[in-house]
């Protein structure tokens, strides 16, 4: 995921997704008919979606931050040290001195703010206590965390191969395997550097084959040997899947980490989405830090609403009017929306009681002025049978909110339904919801992925690798046409 806004391929691609790291010279381009081969067969849940707990314990959190720590080049820095940093960021200041906090910016009616927008501090006993808690030391630590699930992104790489996609794991706090108010999720989302960038898509070429063998390797082992050489060793000439400049810090902005955060012991108990960049901080010291961003199509709810709400309002329903083509499809696979970063927030709040990131209820208070006729009008002059409420439940669908928990089950209009998740989550972590394949153990998916995402995923890798032609789509837009999630 990163700005949809063109970065600039020429440079882009010069200055290489990891600071510091060369270019590897490239081979020269197959001709087209050995490109052109029968599409292999994905199965998804070896190639794009790996839950299986004999390998994801290759893939520890620990061992991740020290890889990312180690590729930094930043001394006397450990992954305990960073873990807590990254959950200081929630706290309000000073807390631990090492980084940002959640109330650094505080606007006198909003309260704490990111990009302008409310930023809501989650202190102790919420996900900030776990900036003075070792998960590393104690098994048993109750902010100790546990590997759920590989996940390959081709999807998102852009169309002209300025990168090859996001390679994640997710990890789920092992408290949440029992107790439904003390669940928390961390998402480690690297975009990987394409290094043929001069081959466009071509240069991740064998990348993806590598992950599309995994389909039909019966040996669990060799399986995991192979995820643990991409993620830890880098496959061929491509970097290491676990390297801190994936995590954002690259000239492209790409790559990050989410949280989907619910550690709410006490009322109210609101799920809130996060993102965070990984930066290499110098100043004159080097060290990393967590640094909370926007969370990427997840705009502010009131900018639905009239135009004199807020003073981005007319700015949005200008961009939303003309994103409307990419939300008439008549597949919930093809859905797609981009929103400029001026208009996102930094959080996605999911949760009944709280309408900051209900989209409905904002477009229905007051009728939300010039939107509703706009967006009837660009309507119209596609000649779509769907109405403007039809489009905002599908921007709704869009947002990180929506995927997880309000969308579940929504009807978008056009006889479309939103597929739903596992609740919340789309990979559980809950004892409850472990599931055997075969004679090996593995953690749940949910309807989304199982029924809608994974199978448009595994066919948009089969024509990729089969070289069928793409449709047409601007050069930093996602294969997949989707900007997040």
């Amino acid at each position: 995921m990163f700005d949809p806004k063109s970065v600039g391929l020429l440079a882009a691609s010069a200055a290489a997704l990891a600071a510091g790291a060369c270019a590897v010279d490239a081979p020269p381009l197959a001709d087209e008919h050995q490109l052109a081969q029968a599409a292999p067969a994905i199965e998804p849940r070896r190639s794009l979606a790996i839950t299986e707990l004999p390998i994801l314990e290759r893939f520890g959190l620990e061992r991740v931050l020290d890889q990312l720590v180690a590729t930094s080049g930043v001394p006397g820095l450990d992954a305990r040290t960073l873990f807590q940093q990254g959950w200081d960021v929630f706290n309000p200041g000073p807390g631990l001195g090492l980084g940002p906090h959640c109330d650094d910016t505080v606007d006198p009616d909003l309260g704490p703010t990111l990009n302008g927008f409310p930023y809501t501090c989650r202190p102790a006993p919420a996900e900030g206590a776990q900036a003075t808690c070792d998960p590393f030391t104690d098994p048993a630590s109750p902010c100790a965390y546990l590997p759920i699930g590989l996940f390959m992104r081709f999807d998102l790489a852009p169309e002209d191969g300025r990168h090859c996609g996001e390679y994640r794991i997710a990890y789920a706090k092992q408290t949440g395997r029992t107790e439904a108010t003390d669940r928390n999720l961390i998402i480690v989302e690297a975009a990987l550097r394409n290094p043929h960038v001069n081959q466009g898509l071509r240069g991740c070429r064998k990348l993806v084959e590598a992950w599309a063998s995994l389909s039909t390797e019966d040996d669990l082992t060799a399986r995991a040997d192979l995820l643990e050489e991409i993620y830890f060793d880098g496959y061929r000439e491509f970097d290491p899947v676990i390297q801190w400049s994936n995590l954002g810090d690259n000239p492209l902005g790409a790559g990050q980490l989410r949280t989907n955060q619910f550690v709410q012991p006490e009322p109210p108990r609101v799920w809130s989405l996060r993102e965070l960049k990984l930066r290499r901080v110098c100043a004159p010291t080097c060290t990393l830090r967590l640094v909370p961003v926007t969370a990427k199509v997840n705009p502010y709810g009131p900018l639905f609403a009239s135009a004199d709400v807020h003073p981005r309002a007319a700015a949005f329903h200008a961009e939303l009017v003309a994103r409307v083509p990419g939300l008439t499809a008549a597949t919930v696979g093809g859905l797609g929306l981009a929103v400029s970063d001026a208009f996102n927030s930094g959080q996605s709040q999911a949760a009944a009681a709280v309408v900051e990131t209900n989209y409905a209820f904002h477009f229905g208070a007051g009728a939300a002025g010039g939107l509703r006729p706009a967006l009837a009008a660009r309507l119209a002059a596609l000649g779509s049978p769907l109405s403007p409420d039809d489009v905002v439940a599908r921007t709704q669908a869009m947002s990180c909110a929506g995927c997880h928990r309000f969308s579940n089950g929504a009807d978008l209009g056009g006889g479309l339904t939103w597929p739903p998740s596992l609740g919340f989550t789309h990979v559980s972590e809950r004892d409850a919801d472990l599931e055997l394949a075969g004679e090996v153990v593995r953690y749940r998916l949910s309807p989304a992925l199982i029924d809608h995402f994974l199978p448009a995923r595994a066919a948009l890798v089969e024509d990729y690798l089969a070289d069928r032609p793409r449709p047409a789509r601007p050069p930093d837009a996602p294969l997949g046409n989707r900007w997040s999630h």
